[in-house]
């Protein structure tokens, strides 16, 4: 019988970590439950994961900085990407009222991406927790009938809790993206059109612009640049740059052009665009 690939993945079961290994694997994975972002990366390193699943942007909160230094440090192979729309619901255990309850427990995110909701009932009050999953899991194995978690519907199939009220999240276009990572690179293909980049420019005037304007003369399309500052260095930069394209040989064209106007180029993978919400 051939071994289930290891994921790992930032929460434990339920999460929307798991939610997004589902998505992108199918089921039958075996998942590693990690208590940070850093962990499932020593997952990985260290050969205990096949591949991790992580979060790289929200469409409400913004990108996960942090989660870009590390696939940068770890030099980690981007080799694909899912991207999960975040339902959160109210769930608690069976038979309890939402008017019983005094407590509503989720991840500091989760909760604001629900404060709307949470207007219409004073009386409860909001405790941030470290997962979304967690907070369910508390829920079931502490058997709280004075408390509510914010989670996904995963979470309440697996820790057998009842969803009391459904959707409950302010802003119903939200979702995450989340990056594949493996540790080495792997053989191209056949249909790579879409590639994550990390460069800094050199000291030449104008040398962003010129490696955009090259992106833009080969037809590539420019789905995401983020800086950051490079640690210690002022006015000196990482730009993390996502690029598209219909024509595998303009991309190559547009990538050796690009060498000649930054430093440290690196690619940190080419992969098949999987946008699908």
């Amino acid at each position: 019988m051939k071994p289930s690939v290891r994921v790992a993945i930032q929460g434990i079961k339920a999460s929307f970590h798991e939610e997004a290994a589902f998505k992108f694997f199918g089921k039958d994975i075996q998942t590693i439950e990690c208590n940070s972002f850093k962990q499932t990366c020593e997952s990985l390193e260290n050969d205990e994961a096949d591949y991790v699943v992580m979060a790289i942007e929200n469409s409400i909160a913004g990108s996960l900085l942090p989660n870009y230094t590390l696939i940068r440090e770890y030099n980690f192979a981007v080799t694909g990407e899912v991207y999960l729309p975040i339902q959160l619901h109210l769930m608690g255990l069976p038979g309890v009222k939402l008017e019983d309850v005094r407590f509503v427990t989720s991840h500091p995110i989760a909760i604001r991406q629900c404060i709307d909701f949470f207007d219409d009932y004073p009386n409860l009050k909001l405790v941030e927790s470290n997962d979304t999953a967690a907070c369910a899991k508390k829920i079931k194995d502490e058997q709280l009938t004075d408390t509510l978690a914010i989670a996904n519907a995963l979470a309440a199939e697996l820790y057998g809790l009842e969803i009391i009220e459904k959707r409950i999240e302010s802003n119903k276009k939200n979702y995450t993206r989340f990056l594949i990572l493996r540790k080495e690179k792997t053989e191209e293909l056949p249909k790579v059109n879409k590639a994550s980049l990390v460069f800094q420019t050199n000291n030449q005037v104008g040398s962003l612009s010129k490696v955009l304007s090259i992106f833009a003369e080969q037809e590539l399309n420019l789905s995401k640049i983020q800086s950051m500052p490079v640690l210690g260095k002022r006015n000196d930069y990482y730009f993390y740059v996502d690029l598209e394209w219909k024509d595998m040989a303009k991309y190559d064209i547009a990538i050796r052009k690009a060498l000649n106007y930054s430093v440290n180029f690196n690619i940190m993978g080419e992969y098949l665009k999987n946008d699908k919400v």
